[in-house]
């Protein structure tokens, strides 16, 4: 990261009525002294001024427009910051981002570049970070709501907690190194021991959230599955109230799994609709009924669909015993069957629907939603919701089951040292500039 001012545009590119302009860095007042009126001696940080704005070298007038100051360090970037508020046309854009150019030790920004300053100048750490870039991607409700806890410092928060009880381990067991002819009291040693084993049980509980969180960001998978000609198609259909896959009276029309985004509920849910489960001799539906299962066996929740004029749940038992906690039976057509056979069906655990007339389809739904937000406990705002922090948590964990005071003392710190420069890793409390890139490469332009 260079010393230069950046500049970019933190809005859609394109027609609109207002868009904004992002300068940050130590020479981001020189925008105001070439390209306006305003007197920089009388500026007013925070405060918006209504000025017409002038290319930097011709002073052609581009547009009128509204500009704020952010003086270092309450920014975003923690560094001098002007916003230009301007209106959105491309030419109006395209002629103020040119004079921007012009100025000396002025560059476009790269992806990410404004929250990496901000975590540089310890304006946020790292998870912080990444629930600004969740926050950006959200939605749904659900996905801003936990992103805004991210943002917030609850991760944050939690991690640095922990990391701070390891350091004090890790002070002890410092101090006695240095000091070898001291014998460790026992009830130093039980402390110690006490306090890594509250905090293998509380990382061991919080790594049980681990694919929750990752589901609140990429979607809750909801499998259709069922035999041939059940209904999977038709009830697909009539959720999202639109024909988004072929329906037929043909046995093993649906071939691949097909993929819907919801919004149910606030949450982000992924509905697959199948092939039907059966005997196939053609190779093609063979290998379509195989991603059925490999399906299955990745659902969150799967609904098992069947036709109940003519089949019965039993036909599931081998699902059954690999997916019992996330299989909710479904029995269509229930417009066929009698008010006993229906009640029959209800009291083992079954949801009426028939998908044709679209009767049942709400209780089902709500079936959907229950499921899906009993999994979020009462500290759901402290989900794992990336890759990296699960390594780095399960890394933590590693080191801390080796920690005992049956073996040299230095082995013993360095295992409590390994546990915290994981949990550093999380946060960007360690140098870690190999994962920055990653992480801010993935943020849009002006953000």
């Amino acid at each position: 990261m260079d010393n230069k001012t950046i500049y970019a545009l933190s809005t859609v590119y394109g027609k609109s009525g207002v868009a904004v302009i992002r300068i940050s860095g130590n020479n981001a007042l020189q925008v105001i002294e070439q390209m306006t009126n305003i007197n920089t001696l009388y500026l007013k940080p925070r405060y918006a001024y209504f000025t017409p704005v002038y290319h930097s070298v011709s002073r052609e007038s581009l547009d009128n427009s509204l500009l704020l100051y952010f003086k270092a360090p309450h920014s975003f970037t923690g560094e001098d910051t002007v916003e230009i508020q301007c209106h959105g046309s491309k030419a109006v854009l395209s002629s103020i981002l040119n004079s921007l150019s012009l100025l000396p030790d002025y560059r476009l920004a790269e992806p990410g570049e404004f929250s990496r300053r901000a975590f540089y100048n310890q304006k946020m750490d790292l998870t912080e970070a990444e629930g600004l870039a969740d926050l950006i991607d959200a939605e749904t409700s659900a996905q801003q709501k936990y992103a805004l806890r991210q943002m917030e410092g609850g991760l944050k928060n939690l991690y640095d907690g922990w990391r701070e009880e390891l350091l004090k381990v890790y002070a002890y067991l410092e101090a006695y190194i240095d000091f070898p002819e001291e014998n460790i009291p026992d009830d130093i040693k039980e402390s110690n021991l006490n306090t890594v084993f509250k905090l293998i049980k509380a990382i061991d509980e919080h790594l049980n959230t681990a694919s929750y969180g990752e589901r609140l960001r990429e979607g809750f998978r909801v499998v259709i599955a069922g035999p041939a000609n059940a209904g999977k198609s038709s009830l697909l259909n009539a959720i999202v109230k639109r024909n988004a896959v072929i329906v037929s009276d043909i046995a093993g029309t649906t071939r691949d799994a097909i993929d819907i985004n919801l919004d149910i509920n606030g949450y982000p849910v992924i509905f697959t609709d199948t092939a039907g489960i059966r005997n196939a001799d053609n190779q093609i539906e063979q290998q379509g009924i195989e991603i059925a299962f490999e399906k299955i066996r990745q659902a969150d929740m799967i609904l098992a669909l069947f036709d109940a004029s003519i089949d019965t749940p039993e036909i599931f038992q081998e699902i059954k015993k690999e997916s019992k906690n996330k299989l909710l039976y479904v029995a269509n057509k229930s417009d066929k069957l009698t008010f006993e056979q229906c009640s029959e069906l209800e009291k083992q655990g079954c949801v009426l629907i028939s998908a044709k007339y679209n009767k049942g389809l709400n209780e089902l739904m709500e079936k959907i939603s229950e499921h899906i937000g009993n999994n979020f406990t009462a500290d759901s705002n402290l989900l794992i919701t990336r890759q990296r922090y699960r390594e780095a948590l399960q890394e933590c964990l590693e080191n801390l089951r080796r920690f005992n005071f049956d073996k040299e003392i230095e082995f013993s710190a360095e295992d409590i040292r390994l546990a915290a420069r994981a949990l550093g890793k999380i946060t960007g409390r360690i140098e870690i500039d190999e994962i920055l890139d990653k992480i801010f490469g993935s943020f849009c332009i002006g953000k």
